[in-house]
């Protein structure tokens, strides 16, 4: 599913929710500008999803048509085959970085970054024979799946085989900051 979509459909399922909201709040909820988040609401208009009405006269008010609940289902739709389709996809990648883990012998991992993709590499582990020291993060925070969630500097103390890199966006970054505290490079893997 493209951007496009995927805020198209935010926009149908807000006013679903609360036709009666501000295109402000709306722009904040999309996390793009007042006048993109008017472009959207005006071609959805020209398409026939939305209509809108004022009541009273200074009051905007959305709302679906026929068709924009149609294209909502659509979109809906859509967006689960691609969610599954992309867990399909990355748990297929954990699944094999961590039986090449433990192909070589690297029983207990520890897992670098807090987001969605740890979650996953967290339920991947769990049906592995590999073990989870815990969670380290640039930001630590209390606990993250009832692990201890601490800094990098903490590995010092920890006794691990290897760390996996879950932030994707950031691996070269992780990877450098882990050889900075004297972590080998062979110790250090990323999904990809």
């Amino acid at each position: 599913m493209d951007k496009d979509g995927q805020r198209a459909l935010i926009v149908l399922q807000e006013i679903e929710q609360n036709p009666i909201l501000t295109q402000r709040s709306l722009s904040l909820k999309l996390g793009m500008a007042l006048g993109l988040t008017n472009l959207y609401l005006k071609r959805l208009v020209r398409k026939g999803h939305i209509k809108v009405t004022t009541i009273p006269r200074n009051r905007i008010r959305y709302l679906l048509t026929p068709r924009g609940i149609k294209e909502k289902s659509r979109l809906t739709y859509e967006y689960l085959q691609y969610s599954l389709t992309y867990y399909r996809d990355v748990r297929q990648r954990l699944n094999q970085t961590l039986a090449y883990l433990s192909q070589l012998g690297k029983k207990r991992i520890v897992i670098y970054g807090v987001g969605e993709l740890a979650e996953f590499a967290y339920l991947a582990l769990q049906e592995s024979d590999l073990i989870l020291v815990g969670f380290v993060s640039d930001e630590p925070g209390d606990s993250f799946l009832s692990f201890p969630c601490v800094s990098l500097k903490s590995l010092q103390d920890w006794t691990f085989d290897a760390i996996l890199i879950s932030d994707l966006a950031h691996i070269e970054a992780g990877r450098k900051k882990l050889l900075a505290l004297r972590i080998p490079a062979e110790h250090v893997f990323s999904v990809v």
